[in-house]
C-alpha cells in the first residue's frame, strides 16, 4: 500500500473485534478512510458507533483485528509496542475529554512533558513550552497548578500539551464535553486557529454540535461502519 505525500492517513477493510463473554462485539466493520494533511476532520456518530475506537487505531494505542491502517507511512497492526510508542511520542497530540492534567506539576511542567519523553534540550524545551502556551492565551499561567484553573483554562493547557511537539496529527476525543458554551467556543476557534497556522491535522470524536460545526469534514459513523463522509462549510 503506497501513500501519498499529502495522505497521512489511510484505513482500508478495517475491522475491530472485542470478546463479549462468550460473544463477540464488532466496533469497527469494514472501515475505509483517507485523512490528508490539514484536515480538520470529525468522527462523528452516537455512543457505541466506532468513533472513538477508529480514532484509537490511528492513534496507534490500539490494533484492528483485520484490515489495514497505514498512519505516517507506519502500518499500525505491524508496529511493535515499543513502535506503536515511538510513533505517538513523536508524531502525535492528544486531547480527552478530562484534561488527563498532573495535578501536582505546574502548567509548565505539564505542557513540557512531551518534550521531555524526546529528550529535547531544556533550552530548546523553554521555547516551544512559551510558544505553545502563548498559542492558546495562558503564557501568564505557567507557573499555576491545574487546581487553580478553570475547565477551559484546563483544557487550553492539555491543547497547548498536545501541540507543543508540533505533531502532524492532533487526535481529540470529546474534547468539550465537560465545558460549557462558550468555553466549548473559545477551545474550537484556538484549535482552528492552529490547524491554520501550523497545518496540523486535525481529528476529533465526537456527537457535540458545538464541535460539528466547525469541522470542515464530517464523517459519521453509525454500527461501526461509515454511514457518510462528507465536506461541509464551517460557521466560523
Amino acid at each position: 500500500m503506497e501513500i501519498s505525500n499529502s495522505m497521512l492517513i489511510r484505513t482500508e477493510r478495517l475491522d475491530k473485534i472485542y470478546p463479549l463473554g462468550p460473544a463477540t462485539i464488532k466496533a469497527l466493520d469494514n472501515v475505509s478512510l483517507s485523512v490528508a494533511k490539514g484536515e480538520f476532520l470529525g468522527l462523528v456518530g452516537p455512543s457505541g458507533s466506532g468513533k472513538t475506537t477508529l480514532l484509537n487505531i490511528i492513534g496507534s494505542l490500539d490494533s484492528p483485528s483485520s484490515g489495514s491502517a497505514l498512519v505516517l507511512g507506519n502500518r499500525i497492526e505491524l508496529l511493535s509496542h515499543k513502535e506503536s510508542s515511538r510513533l505517538r511520542n513523536d508524531h502525535i497530540g492528544f486531547i480527552f475529554q478530562t484534561f488527563n492534567l498532573l495535578p501536582v506539576y505546574t502548567v509548565y511542567e505539564n505542557v513540557e512533558f512531551p518534550l521531555l519523553l524526546l529528550g529535547t534540550p531544556s533550552a530548546q524545551r523553554t521555547k516551544m513550552v512559551m510558544q505553545a502556551l502563548e498559542w492558546v492565551g495562558l503564557a501568564g499561567r505557567a507557573k499555576s497548578k491545574p487546581s487553580q484553573l478553570s475547565g477551559g483554562q484546563s483544557q487550553r493547557v492539555a491543547i497547548a500539551r498536545a501541540i507543543v511537539k508540533k505533531p502532524e496529527i492532533v487526535l481529540a476525543d470529546e474534547p468539550t464535553a465537560n465545558l460549557d458554551a462558550a468555553n466549548s467556543h473559545n477551545i474550537m476557534k484556538t484549535m482552528v486557529d492552529l490547524n491554520k497556522e501550523l497545518k496540523t491535522t486535525f481529528i476529533f470524536a465526537t456527537h457535540d454540535e458545538k464541535v460539528i460545526s466547525y469541522l470542515d469534514r464530517k464523517v459519521t459513523l453509525f454500527d461501526g461502519q461509515i454511514e457518510k463522509d462528507e465536506l461541509r462549510e464551517p460557521a466560523r
